[in-house]
């Protein structure tokens, strides 16, 4: 199968500096480094026959890499972090790039290691976004298998998820340290998953997983630090209507959230599809967050204490309702019109499954794929 172009560019992120390149498993993390950087040495800590030697003597390192390794990869860096003061001085010394790949920042952040203090950029690598897959992309089956590379092209799709959350959402990250009790862990994901796109609701999670509040606050950490899922915050910019503040929280694939639900197929204009959706377009978003405003894109929901509700709020200036629908009601409209009183943002937009693009008042109902088409061209600022 031809390789599909990533809208990350990594050659030209490797160019000029160091970079962490960050994504869960079966992003296309190595895919990417093969097609960007084809001719660059590289170290994976997944081959025990390196890993070890590296882990008793970490200045191997330095003595593998030439003078003329202008960029150099190691992948799972994770794995050994102490590998990372190697590379500090390999930065100073030779001027060597490096690309550090891992699908968990966890033990980078919490074990007290080097993190290069400012000497590497970080990126995230997501699943397939619709400008990535093009005429390849087909929305009934993001939404129900989700959009790994692996997955999404797969011809089981269903087996592929199965063994995706069995080998690694469990027994991996159980295999890392993250937890101790894989069945108390088993049972959050999936409950969590239940609620994926609602709002964060600690204590009813704890209950229903049968574990402490203060392990589902743990869980959701482990989730965000190995890039699995990540929180939307609630926008409090509204004056007329008092904001919930209360974030929500999103995993980082509908695909993998559904099977982790125990859903299958999706039916359109079911409740099911309306969420499958939303989380979808939360996906696309973040995504683009993360691959074109690195320095500062802010990503959000509104909802007012009086029931009224916007699903997302793009950079202060763009708010988007996600309606898998068509025809879209007046009532559809009612969270979109109740914020465009209060005059604070540009743009108000409903992505959906409408044909064509109209107006009504200040509103523009898009069709979901004109919507993105926007977005990924920077209409949204």
């Amino acid at each position: 199968m031809r390789y599909l172009p990533r809208i990350l560019d990594l050659a030209r992120a490797a160019a000029t500096k160091s970079l962490f390149l960050f994504g869960p498993r079966q992003t296309g993390k190595t895919c990417l480094i093969q097609h960007a950087l084809p001719e660059v040495k590289t170290f994976s800590l997944l081959d025990s026959d390196l890993y070890l030697p590296l882990n008793q003597r970490s200045a191997m390192l330095r003595e593998q890499i030439a003078a003329d390794d202008a960029v150099v990869v190691i992948d799972e860096i994770q794995k050994l972090p102490l590998l990372l003061d190697e590379v500090h001085l390999l930065i100073e010394s030779r001027g060597t790039r490096f690309v550090l790949t891992g699908s968990s920042a966890r033990k980078l952040r919490r074990g007290g290691v080097n993190l290069l203090g400012g000497r590497a950029r970080s990126h995230v690598l997501h699943p397939f976004v619709c400008e990535e897959l093009g005429e390849r992309f087909e929305l009934r089956r993001a939404l129900d298998v989700g959009l790994l590379p692996s997955i999404y092209l797969s011809q089981d799709p269903v087996a592929d998820l199965k063994a995706y959350a069995a080998d690694y959402l469990r027994e991996e990250i159980a295999a890392e340290g993250l937890t101790r009790n894989v069945a108390a862990f088993s049972r959050f994901l999936e409950v969590a998953a239940c609620c994926n796109g609602q709002l964060l609701n600690y204590s009813a999670i704890g209950s229903d997983a049968q574990v402490p509040v203060s392990t589902v606050r743990e869980y959701f950490q482990i989730l965000e630090d190995t890039l699995l899922g990540r929180r939307l915050a609630a926008w409090r910019g509204s004056v007329k209507r008092k904001p919930i503040t209360t974030a929500k929280f999103f995993f980082f694939d509908v695909g993998v959230a559904r099977y982790l639900q125990h859903r299958r197929g999706l039916r359109p204009r079911s409740p099911e599809f309306g969420e499958a959706f939303e989380a979808y377009l939360f996906h696309e978003l973040s995504s683009y967050q993360d691959y074109r405003q690195a320095a500062g894109g802010r990503l959000s929901y509104w909802r007012s204490k009086s029931g009224f509700e916007v699903d997302f709020i793009v950079d202060e200036r763009v708010a988007i309702e996600a309606k898998a629908k068509t025809p879209v009601g007046q009532r559809d409209l009612r969270g979109l019109q109740a914020l465009a009183e209060e005059g604070k943002l540009e743009r108000y937009l409903v992505a959906s499954l409408e044909p064509h693009p109209r107006r009504v008042g200040p509103i523009e109902i898009l069709p979901w794929r004109r919507l993105l088409q926007q977005l990924w061209a920077g209409d949204f600022g």
